[in-house]
């Protein structure tokens, strides 16, 4: 296909998310044809790192043999075939193995990060129901906390930016102050001492909150947090749709300090980065609340046409097997000490107020500008030239690379951001 014919239809039909159409079309847009290992290629042939892993999904890098091969084999069987009251191996398997790694229980797959919190906050609200508290209907999420796009998830989400004018839309929730606020787990704890009877689940992203601008939490706030929730019987959900899959340097956000949450919410990395599915897990508790005669109609009547795609599931098989044989995890320390130390450089520039870092997960705050001036998408589009791809948030960029970025890739990507930074904010 012609570039040129290519971008123009791009700018008249495609209505890009999370982007201003006006200014969009304005700006040379990029077609990205092509992947190969961590870099992207467009159709004139230029190759870029992938800086932010295709929106946080990517794991092991474009065109990764193994989950090829794994998606190949499966449609020579079925592409699809629906999940309700019927099965197939795919979804059967990876919901063994999603068991064995997770210590939950139960799954309960959907298509993606905003659905797999719509079906955690309805569990959780009909979990009390059946269980004859039916005054626990309220949530808990914290500021700056996304969930995703979904009217539900929406509504346990605290970004003004993309979530206020849907307001007159959503369910009322309790906002917490940010995990980085000195007061905020004595906060919690106020809360619940008045309000526990009426509260079905705290919904929170462990360690980083990603699109709140990878704001860090404070070490222990995940242990102490989960204890508050035991302690007055208010269901625990850990959103590890962005932070699973080994993005913290562990393949669970939760496991660095030892947290079992009642429902966990995964996506993005699930399937390695190439085919959109979710799941939520549960444990026994939760799902046997669910059991009975069909006529106590305690069934869960959720589901998605494409709940269990086999390609999907047979995806993510290969995605973990591949973390298994290639020890991902055990890599990946020295990969986020040579990213740590790389940084250090960024954070002097004057115009740059923190730099903040968990795993393989960084946000750059850039400051102070007014977000009309869009330092964050310039500094981006200078990278670009540079053969770097990263997306900001407002003046925060971020960097969440493939696990499979080589040392020599981290320090590359570190330079460009280095020069941008300067180049656009000078100093």
């Amino acid at each position: 296909m012609d570039t040129k014919q290519l971008k123009e239809w791009d700018k008249q039909h495609v209505w890009h998310p999370f982007t201003q159409m006006k200014e969009y079309a304005g700006e040379d847009n990029l077609v990205i044809e092509r992947g190969e290992g961590n870099y992207l290629i467009d159709t004139d042939g230029n190759r870029y790192l992938d800086g932010v892993a295709s929106l946080w999904v990517n794991v092991h890098g474009h065109r990764k043999k193994e989950i090829d091969q794994a998606i190949q084999e499966q449609l020579g069987k079925i592409a699809h075939s629906t999940l309700l009251g019927v099965t197939n191996p795919p979804a059967v398997l990876l919901a063994k193995k999603l068991v064995e790694i997770t210590n939950l229980t139960h799954v309960f797959y959907s298509d993606n990060g905003s659905t797999a919190v719509e079906v955690a906050v309805k569990i959780a609200f009909e979990y009390w129901q059946l269980k004859g508290k039916k005054e626990k209907q309220k949530f808990i999420s914290f500021q700056d906390s996304y969930h995703g796009d979904t009217l539900g998830a929406v509504s346990v989400g605290h970004i003004d930016l993309f979530h206020e004018i849907y307001r007159p839309l959503l369910f009322p929730t309790f906002q917490a102050p940010s995990p980085r606020e000195p007061n905020c787990l004595e906060w919690v704890e106020n809360l619940f001492k008045k309000e526990a009877q009426n509260i079905a689940g705290l919904i929170i992203e462990p360690l980083v909150q990603a699109a709140g601008g990878m704001i860090v939490q404070p070490p222990g706030f995940l242990r102490q947090l989960k204890d508050l929730c035991k302690k007055y019987e208010i269901l625990f959900i850990a959103d590890e749709v962005a932070t699973g899959f080994g993005r913290t340097g562990k393949m669970f956000a939760c496991e660095h300090e030892g947290v079992m949450p009642d429902l966990l919410c995964l996506a993005k990395g699930l399937t390695g980065g190439y085919l959109p599915l979710a799941a939520t897990l549960a444990t026994d508790e939760i799902y046997n609340a669910f059991l009975g005669e069909y006529s106590e109609f305690k069934t869960f009547f959720h589901g998605h046409s494409y709940t269990g795609n086999p390609l999907g599931c047979a995806a993510a098989l290969a995605n973990i097997e591949i973390f298994e044989k290639e020890k991902v995890i055990e890599s990946l320390d020295s990969k986020i000490k040579t990213l740590e130390q790389a940084l250090r450089r960024v954070k002097e520039i004057p115009k740059v107020l923190e730099v903040r870092q968990k795993g393989l997960m960084v946000g750059i705050d850039i400051g102070p500008f007014p977000l009309e001036q869009r330092v964050g998408h310039r500094i981006c589009l200078a990278a670009r030239k540079k053969k770097l791809l990263i997306r900001p948030l407002g003046n925060v960029i971020v960097l969440m690379p493939p696990l499979s970025i080589t040392e020599d890739e981290i320090l590359f990507m570190c330079a460009v951001v280095y020069d941008c930074i300067r180049e656009v904010c000078g100093g």
